[in-house]
């Protein structure tokens, strides 16, 4: 069963197709046109073993926010696609993820049900020239089109660019146990019969 999946969506706004597969070997190729942001989806891929690809084309002449967004949005969309019925799956992923001085949780449940709890001070508004606010923005949008319930929680951390990688890395390996496939699992992980 190959899970894959690619997503295209263009607007007025933005150019974004994403090419996921869950069960890679954490091999990505990315361009956003946001550096950092770059960076994220790249680390990932890596520390979810998923194989990425992300080419992105926004009006970032005026900011990254339709751009970041957009990717969450589409990102959950590949996502959605390539787990289809989400027989087999764990369902269920957490996270508890140090680098350096920083700690984030990640705690997320495939249920079909978007909600994100993000619970993330940064230390500072800025990495570079994005607007670390934009990160909500991004998950938000993926947790929409993904149906994900999502908790984001920054236990300690006082440089801003470790807290983000911390919280994407915590991501994908909290997500790599979700979408993981075990053999006691029949069907659904639901009483109710489907996600």
């Amino acid at each position: 069963m190959m899970r894959k999946s690619e997503v295209k969506r263009t607007t007025r706004e933005t150019d974004i197709t994403v090419m996921l597969e869950l069960d890679g070997e954490g091999k990505s190729s990315v361009d956003t046109g946001i550096p950092f942001m770059n960076h994220m989806l790249e680390l990932f891929a890596k520390h979810g073993f998923f194989n990425l690809e992300v080419r992105a084309k926004g009006d970032i002449e005026v900011d990254y926010h339709h751009t970041m967004e957009d990717l969450g949005l589409v990102l959950g969309q590949a996502l959605a696609e390539a787990l289809g019925d989400k027989a087999g799956i764990r369902r269920y992923g957490s996270c508890i993820l140090p680098m350096d001085e920083t700690l984030a949780l990640v705690a997320l449940d495939l249920s079909g049900r978007p909600c994100l709890v993000w619970d993330v001070d940064f230390p500072a508004q800025m990495i570079r020239d994005l607007d670390v606010r934009l990160f909500c923005e991004f998950f938000q949008a993926l947790v929409n089109r993904a149906g994900m319930n999502l908790h984001v929680k920054k236990l300690a951390g006082e440089e801003v660019h470790h807290v983000a990688e911390a919280i994407f890395k915590a991501f994908a390996k909290a997500l790599d146990q979700a979408v993981s496939l075990d053999p006691r699992v029949k069907g659904v992980l639901s009483t109710k019969g489907s996600l």
